[in-house]
């Protein structure tokens, strides 16, 4: 979908926005402009402020200071964006019912939603488990069920967190392969993970976070190539940063 449609949420602008909790600063004065392409990966050690970086960019956390806007747009209902955590909650159901459920909170008619849940099976390779119970299903499975229910949403853009966290690498190249494919489609993925050989595979872009600060942003090409900071060239290097 084009980034000039009313419908669409992109370009996300984060616009000096800060976030505090409980009297610490988790984002401190964050800009950034996430638009349509290549996958955007942020990297950082943790408690760099990751995951509250893609809560506040779905907008699921409100900024303490500044602003963000969708698409132009200063208020927009998270209707074509859509969040897959870290360790995603499934359903006391089967597999095509965790999809089916989302497929009804997005106003799926009923007629449409055997062909839509064979779909999203298909794409994140669970086809043939349609009638198994979703907490039965290994943790790759139950993460790349996760990934199903979030594009029944149809997604603009999807962000995800370390969505291959203490998988193996096997069940992390199944969800790489998924990433890539989303992207394909037109999606605009906006993933954190603390693997830089993966960021590395996906990134097109690359957003480095160190203390809730952004450190340093750019193309993933130029910023492995060269890193323009002394805490990008540490992270590179596989040193803490403190």
């Amino acid at each position: 979908m084009s980034t000039g449609t009313p419908a669409s949420d992109l370009p996300i602008l984060l616009s000096d926005v800060g976030i505090v909790a409980g009297g610490v600063t988790i984002l401190d004065r964050v800009s950034i402009n996430i638009s349509a392409g290549a996958p955007t990966v942020l990297i950082g050690p943790n408690g760099s402020g990751k995951t509250t970086f893609l809560r506040a960019a779905m907008g699921l956390i409100p900024p303490s200071l500044g602003h963000i806007s969708w698409g132009g747009r200063a208020v927009s209902p998270p209707l074509r964006r859509a969040i897959v955590f870290q360790r995603p909650v499934m359903l006391r159901r089967s597999v095509a019912e965790n999809i089916g459920f989302a497929l009804v909170a997005t106003g799926v008619p009923r007629a449409e939603q055997g062909q839509r849940i064979a779909e999203l099976l298909s794409l994140v390779g669970l086809a043939g488990l349609e009638g198994r119970p979703a907490r039965r299903l290994s943790g790759g499975e139950q993460q790349r069920l996760a990934l199903a229910r979030a594009l029944a949403r149809d997604p603009v853009v999807l962000f995800l967190d370390e969505p291959t966290a203490s998988l193996d690498p096997a069940a992390t190249k199944a969800i790489e392969d998924i990433v890539l494919a989303v992207h394909a489609r037109g999606v605009k993925v906006v993933m954190a993970t603390h693997d830089l050989g993966e960021a590395k595979r996906i990134a097109g872009d690359i957003v480095l976070l160190h203390h809730g600060c952004v450190v340093e942003s750019g193309s993933a090409d130029e910023f492995f190539a060269a890193p323009k900071s002394d805490d990008g060239r540490r992270f590179i290097a596989g040193e803490l940063l403190l």
